[in-house]
């Protein structure tokens, strides 16, 4: 069975809506923005992977999420910016381990940088606090990507309802590890 249009937007629209939720429980730990962040729903930045085509779902996703984000408008524009982009990337990917790679360098470089004028500028502390920023900002990314994000790309593709949905070529991931 073939992917239709339909299936694509229903598609989007689950990760769009499990995005901001996840987020949103992120937020009320205290782990979604700031610095220091470990927002669970980037690990889904993995999925136009294995689901080419998903990326404007977890744009949408990011977007909502960043409403309630204490940066305002800011982080409405540069992180859901951060997101799309990492996500768009993450599609044209060739390897699974190179999937989480796109969401960890976007969001170090846009969200530590827009952390980093949200609190001083472009003073002469921006390239130091820059450097600080997008370090914390990357391993927090790093973490749920390269940890949740690839239990993702294994896991996915052995739900028979959804291997359908998978490209033949990201399917081997699965197979590979299957005994």
């Amino acid at each position: 069975m073939t992917r239709t249009n339909t299936h694509l937007l229903a598609l989007n629209g689950v990760i769009a809506a499990a995005y901001a939720a996840l987020t949103y429980v992120a937020a009320a730990m205290n782990l979604a923005y700031g610095p220091v962040q470990f927002r669970v729903s980037e690990a889904l930045t993995v999925l136009p992977f294995l689901f080419p085509g998903t990326w404007p779902g977890l744009f949408v996703g990011c977007l909502v999420a960043n409403l309630m984000s204490p940066y305002g408008p800011l982080d409405i524009l540069i992180g859901s910016a951060g997101t799309l982009l990492a996500a768009w990337l993450t599609q044209r990917t060739n390897h699974p381990w190179l999937a989480p790679l796109p969401p960890v360098l976007s969001c170090m470089v846009l969200t530590g940088g827009m952390l980093t004028w949200y609190e001083v500028g472009f003073s002469a502390q921006f390239p130091a606090l820059f450097a600080a920023n997008a370090l914390w900002v990357g391993i927090g990314e790093a973490v749920v990507c390269y940890l949740l994000g690839m239990l993702l790309l294994r896991g996915l593709p052995r739900v028979p309802s959804l291997r359908r949905y998978i490209p033949e070529a990201r399917q081997g991931l699965a197979r590979a590890r299957k005994e």
